[in-house]
């Protein structure tokens, strides 16, 4: 079984390609308009890294698209009420990026350094 960390760099790494695509983008061409290296985005895509907060506002502004979209699973397809396991990974999810976002938030306040 997969863990959380590689569901989550899955996920990712699919909707990156998803909305990479309806916009007709290569990875070069993203990569140029988030101003990440080719390679870069093409480890992210490969999920063999992870983005920091930076680069995912990065990512979903070339997009056109808001930060969570690129974070939440795909339910197509998937029976209306979802498995405990998927909802339970979705509320870890939110966890750790509500933690994440309190964490960078309390660093800005505490340096001034609001970029």
């Amino acid at each position: 079984m997969k863990s959380e960390t590689e569901l989550i760099r899955k996920v990712l790494s699919n909707n990156i390609k998803k909305f990479r695509g309806i916009l007709n983008y290569t990875q070069e061409k993203l990569a140029e308009k988030t101003g990440l290296s080719s390679q870069t985005l093409n480890d992210i895509e490969g999920c063999r890294r992870w983005v920091s907060s930076k680069t995912l506002s990065k990512l979903a502004k070339a997009l056109n698209i808001n930060e969570f979209e690129l974070l939440l699973p795909d339910i197509q397809g998937i029976a209306q009420k979802p498995k405990k396991s998927s909802l339970k990974s979705l509320i870890t999810l939110k966890k750790k990026l509500k933690n994440l976002i309190d964490t960078q938030f309390e660093e800005a306040i505490d340096t001034g350094n609001f970029k």
